[in-house]
C-alpha cells in the first residue's frame, strides 16, 4: 500500500511512523525554569548527531500550537540534560512523560534524585547511569504543520557522566549492566534482547 501523509489524519501518520521507526532510543531530559522549578520527560524522538564535536537531538511535539514545558525551559537558558533510560527506570521514566502543571518537580513526582550537573544549570538524574550535559546550538521548528509540529533541537555535550559499573576498558561499554530501554510505538518497550555482530567489509 501507498500513503502520502498529506492525505492521512494525523493519528494515521503518528502510527505509521513511531510503529515502523523502530527501536528508538529515549533521550529523557531534564530542564529548569527561570524559577528555579526541575522539569524531567521523556522524548522518543531522539538520538546522536556526531561526536566531532558531540551533538545530540531530540524533537518535542507542540499539541495544540502548544510549548511543552521542556521546549520553553530550554529556549529560555539555552541548556538540557539528557539522561539515559534502563530498564529498572522504566516505571518512573513512564511517570515522568504526565502532562502535570509547570509548577510540578518531576523529580519528586517519580521519586527521583536531582543532583547538580558541572559545567550547567539543569539538574542530572542521579539513578541515570548515563547522562549528558548539553548546550543548545540550534533549534528549528517544523513548518507547514496542521496541530502545531513540532520543535528540533540540537545540543552540544559539554559534559559526559557514566557510572563506573557500565564502564570497560579502552571506554566500551557494558551492555549487561548498561541494559537500556528503547521506545516502540503505543506502550511498548524494548529490551536490547539478542545481539549478533557482522564485521565491516
Amino acid at each position: 500500500m501507498h500513503f502520502d501523509p498529506n492525505e492521512l489524519d494525523h493519528s494515521a501518520v503518528y502510527k505509521l511512523l513511531t510503529g515502523s521507526v523502530i527501536p528508538r532510543p529515549i533521550g529523557w531530559i531534564s530542564t529548569v525554569d527561570e524559577n528555579g522549578i526541575n522539569n524531567l520527560a521523556p522524548f522518543s524522538y531522539f538520538n546522536a548527531v556526531g561526536e566531532d564535536p558531540p551533538h545530540v537531538m531530540f524533537s518535542t511535539v507542540r499539541g495544540n500550537n502548544t510549548n511543552k514545558d521542556t521546549l520553553n525551559n530550554v529556549l529560555a537558558n539555552k541548556q538540557f540534560v539528557v539522561n539515559m533510560v534502563t530498564e529498572e527506570l522504566a516505571e518512573q521514566m513512564n511517570t515522568t512523560s504526565q502532562a502535570v502543571a509547570s509548577e510540578v518537580d518531576e523529580f519528586e513526582l517519580a521519586s527521583l534524585t536531582p543532583i547538580p550537573s558541572l559545567k550547567i544549570k539543569p539538574m542530572r538524574v542521579k539513578e541515570s547511569k548515563v547522562t549528558f550535559e548539553c548546550e543548545l546550538v540550534h533549534h528549528y521548528f517544523l513548518e507547514d504543520h496542521k496541530n502545531g509540529g513540532a520543535c528540533i533541537l540540537i545540543g552540544r555535550i559539554v559534559m559526559m557522566h557514566f557510572d563506573d559499573s557500565v564502564l570497560l576498558d579502552n571506554y566500551k561499554i557494558n551492555l549487561e549492566t548498561y541494559q537500556p530501554i528503547a521506545r516502540l510505538a503505543g506502550s511498548n518497550y524494548a529490551k536490547l534482547g539478542e545481539l549478533f555482530s557482522i564485521k565491516r567489509s
